[in-house]
């Protein structure tokens, strides 16, 4: 069973897929994925929303509990969604402590910044493990102009240096580092220790995280930094139009998919 302290100490590749069900848990799970993230991308991947501010917290309870439910050896790390936390610290640490006490998650990850280092060590001194975030943080969307790539500017790329030095000082057990120059988030993993978990980050990171959409080809489209590893969408679209047809043709339900009870008296 994976946890952060064996994150930590992994000799190898950490690896994270979302997941927003039971069902995908599962499969995740049995594959063998270090870690399940119950991210607030389900507002784009799974809810129908245009961005992730939408997601409630009730939002991403109720789906982490489910994919806790089926999970058995990944770690199971719950988003904070948009303004259940940064507001009131009281508050963030109470929520983040909802996601582990009443919907089974392992962690939390928190889309990070100065104002979150408090928080986070705040967390952390009561007992929730604390998954930072740093780069492009969707939450952020309105502020940064777009889902634009980060860090690119020497200032703005030493002040995340500086930032995940100061959120592992806080106490958090990992950093994902999204949409950066690949070799800033070389030197923030070479400056750190605890794992960075890379998302459009190049290939140093100490492991990759993708949207499950995205890596098996789900979506109708994925960022340019994803790999689709599969095409689930064509198969499922396959799948429908063949069940559409057998039922509009009479093929189905067959003979075998029937039962007829003998012991029922003559009905009609």
């Amino acid at each position: 069973m994976t946890t952060t302290r064996g994150l930590r100490e992994a000799e190898d590749a950490i690896t994270m897929l979302t997941a927003y069900d039971a069902p995908t848990a599962a499969v995740v799970d049995e594959a063998g994925i270090d870690v399940v993230l119950v991210g607030d991308s389900m507002g784009n991947a799974a809810l129908g929303y245009d961005s992730t501010l939408p997601v409630t917290f009730d939002e991403v309870a109720s789906r982490t509990a489910a994919v806790a439910r089926a999970t058995e050896d990944a770690l199971v790390v719950a988003d904070m969604p948009f303004l259940s936390f940064g507001v009131d610290e009281a508050e963030s640490v109470r929520n983040a402590g909802r996601l582990l006490k009443e919907a089974n998650a392992d962690a939390v990850k928190i889309e990070s910044g100065p104002h979150t280092v408090s928080t986070t060590r705040r967390m952390t001194e009561v007992g929730i493990p604390v998954m930072a975030h740093l780069g492009l943080t969707p939450q952020h969307v309105n502020r940064l102009g777009g889902y634009t790539r980060q860090g690119t500017e020497q200032e703005a790329a030493e002040e995340i240096i500086d930032l995940a030095g100061a959120h592992v000082d806080a106490g958090a057990f990992a950093l994902v580092l999204e949409h950066v120059p690949a070799n800033l988030a070389g030197a923030v993993t070479e400056a750190l220790d605890i794992p960075t978990i890379g998302i459009g980050a190049g290939p140093d990171c100490d492991g990759q995280v993708l949207v499950i959409n995205d890596a098996v080809g789900l979506g109708e489209w994925s960022p340019p930094f994803a790999k689709q590893f599969g095409d689930v969408r064509g198969e499922m679209v396959g799948a429908v139009e063949a069940y559409r047809d057998a039922v509009t043709s009479g093929e189905f339900p067959a003979e075998e998919h029937s039962h007829v009870e003998e012991t029922l008296d003559d009905l009609y």
